[in-house]
């Protein structure tokens, strides 16, 4: 991006970026980021984010006995059924993350890898190929 500075003061930026093949974006982006580093840091927590203790009794809930292997949706469904709310679906899954504990539990696909075919004649009459080339 240096080199997108320099020939933007004879060029500019629009067509410095252009002959450089940079993304104006990009280029602002890492321009402004540079000049006020300490305006892009880390967000702060939101206000109505669950405390520390919130989280605690959640991940209690999920992994006690009762409801050890059900999902985030069962358990959310009959604790409002029993009266007592404790987060979102969307915050125990968050939390199940943050922690490793959740992930896609269908089975994956693999493919084996492929192995080019290996033709072997030990005697005459064993192998036929033919020739697809046109005759001229």
């Amino acid at each position: 991006m240096a080199a997108v500075t320099e020939l933007a003061t004879a060029v500019g930026t629009r067509a410095a970026c252009r002959a450089l093949f940079a993304p104006r974006a990009s280029y602002y982006r890492q321009r402004r980021s540079s000049i006020r580093p300490e305006v892009y840091k880390l967000r702060p927590s939101p206000a109505r984010a669950l405390s520390p203790a919130e989280c605690e009794t959640v991940l209690t809930h999920l992994h006690g006995e009762r409801f050890q292997d059900r999902s985030p949706a069962a358990v959310y469904a009959t604790l409002l059924d029993a009266g007592e709310y404790l987060c979102s679906i969307r915050s125990m899954y968050r939390l199940l993350k943050r922690r490793g504990e959740s992930r896609e539990r269908r089975d994956q696909l693999t493919h084996p890898p492929y192995q080019k075919p290996e033709l072997l004649a030990t005697a005459p009459n064993q192998l036929w190929s033919w020739d697809i080339s046109v005759p001229q």
